[in-house]
């Protein structure tokens, strides 16, 4: 990134600070700035893609009326593709295979595709009373039998997608992390959930279940910016659940005790910093929608190419477009789509 397309990007940040940034049902796109110090790279068309998650919670005559008229919404959009980064249901009701089935129904609900990775309201919460007392590591296993049964997206019209099941011999368990390239930008994938991870010292069969997807979570990142980087991907974007920083507070990096030190402070952040190229970051968990850059390397300084998108959720029943343009100064904009009857 230039010293000027940093400037403009500062620009963007303070704006959208200062509540000069998207809201209401005219929100203007906020624009990200894009490396093209590469001219062989300019070669690609522009697309948008919709991101959502944290949907729906609340009782079901409520949130489920209003989950419809978004997705109603997002298929009149008709966007390329949809992502929906976790946590399909609240952390407060049953986590039961008739749940689990609704919310599929829900997801194939989308005219088009549907790229799915789980948050940790449908697994590593599911051990609650309110919940049901599920066995967590039961329940993940649930879900990527029903979820991730077959290597393609949800929705209507499905799309092939690249699973780490596949790719790497040594993690055949791990269904969910995926990626697939689209107009020469790179999606990808993680499992990385809120509740820190899954990460509970005190429980020693969560603990084992957190080390072997933490392990597998790095051999997937590590690979995926190798791969984009082999095939001149313009751009990355990162997909997972949690929100990483939130626990953070003031602090420069995360503690050992974080759910989050390895597959973030340690993994990618460097990866990212290395790939040099814009990487945008969507997850979900805190509920509040914002755009920034909150991203810092190992001395505390902002990591100028990592965007961070998060999307609404709970009762805020929206969703946010994404447009794309790889071969524009900024690759990345952002409208809010509003909830409404046609």
């Amino acid at each position: 990134m230039t010293r000027i397309q940093g400037i403009l990007w500062r620009l963007v940040v303070a704006a959208t600070c200062l509540g000069f940034g998207p809201s209401g049902a005219h929100a203007e796109a906020i624009a990200v700035p894009q490396n093209l110090s590469n001219p062989d790279l300019r070669k690609a068309t522009s697309f948008h893609f919709v991101a959502l998650g944290d949907l729906p919670y609340g009782p079901a005559m409520l949130s489920h009326p209003a989950y419809e008229r978004l997705i109603a919404q997002i298929n009149r959009l008709k966007p390329a593709f949809s992502v929906h980064i976790g946590d399909f249901k609240s952390s407060s009701s049953l986590c039961s295979d008739e749940a689990f089935v609704e919310q599929l129904g829900y997801f194939n609900r989308f005219e088009q595709a549907l790229v799915y990775t789980p948050g940790d309201n449908e697994w590593t919460d599911c051990h609650r009373a309110l919940a049901g007392r599920f066995d967590p590591r039961e329940r993940l296993a649930r879900l990527r039998s029903l979820f991730f049964a077959e290597p393609r997206s949800l929705g209507r019209a499905s799309m092939a997608l690249e699973r780490q099941s596949e790719v790497d011999s040594r993690y055949p368990a791990y269904v969910e992390n995926a990626r697939f390239t689209h107009h020469r930008v790179q999606f990808l994938t993680a499992h990385i959930v809120g509740s820190n991870n899954g990460f509970n010292p005190l429980d020693p069969p969560a603990v084992d279940e957190f080390r072997a997807r933490e392990e597998a979570v790095v051999a997937w990142l590590t690979d995926g910016f190798a791969h984009a980087t082999r095939e001149q991907a313009l751009a990355m974007v990162v997909m997972f659940h949690a929100d990483v920083l939130d626990a953070l507070g003031d602090r420069p990096d995360f503690p050992e005790q974080s759910g989050f030190a390895r597959v973030i402070g340690r993994t990618l952040i460097p990866l990212a910093m290395q790939f040099e190229r814009p990487v945008l970051i969507i997850h979900g968990d805190s509920h509040r929608f914002r755009v920034d850059q909150p991203f810092r390397n190992a001395s505390g300084k902002a990591v100028s190419n990592m965007t961070r998108l998060e999307v609404f959720g709970a009762m805020d029943t929206r969703a946010v477009k994404v447009a794309v343009d790889p071969d524009g100064l900024a690759p990345f904009s952002f409208t809010i789509i509003e909830n409404r009857s046609p």
